[in-house]
């Protein structure tokens, strides 16, 4: 009886693994999107504290990176090793208005750019991950109402705590 159950029970323990390698992928995925999101805020939020403007010139155009040279009003030339940030649109030889931290000349962007840009192409992230990551569930003998179920679960155990914290039990 032992040997018939060790199969079984090894199948779940590992289909239980593969259900949880999916979530933390999922999770990870929407995880990075969002702190993408949130470093291009700071980012922004750094440049236009200490925001300098200037026109630049496009040395190479590409949809993730673009380099750029400018100089800042002290007279110094400035090709940013990362790029400009909001790269997106721009060709080879086109004169381009920069708005670049005084203090730290390198972190520039295009100017009228700014983290906004960042959202869509996160969210379509997210989207997928979850657009993936949902059937592979499926898949893995997790159904939908095997989830609605245990939120329910968590929902009515939170309730029952908050209650009792409410009434002093």
């Amino acid at each position: 009886m032992q040997q018939a159950e060790d199969p079984a029970r090894r199948r779940a323990v590992r289909l239980r693994r593969a259900r949880i390698s999916v979530i933390v992928a999922a999770v990870a995925v929407s995880v990075l999107a969002v702190l993408l999101v949130l470093a291009a805020w700071r980012d922004d939020h750094l440049i236009s504290s200490d925001e300098g403007v200037t026109s630049a010139e496009v040395l190479s155009a590409g949809r993730l990176r673009s380099a750029v040279i400018f100089v800042t009003p002290d007279g110094e030339t400035h090709n940013p090793k990362t790029g400009v940030l909001y790269p997106t649109k721009l060709t080879v030889g086109e004169r381009i208005n920069v708005e670049y931290r005084r203090s730290d000349p390198d972190l520039v962007r295009v100017a009228g750019r700014d983290a906004r840009v960042a959202i869509i192409p996160a969210a379509s992230v997210i989207v997928v991950a979850w657009l993936l990551a949902i059937p592979a569930l499926w898949l893995l003998g997790s159904p939908p109402q095997l989830w609605l179920a245990a939120v329910r679960t968590r929902v009515d155990r939170a309730r029952t705590r908050w209650s009792r914290a409410r009434t002093g039990q």
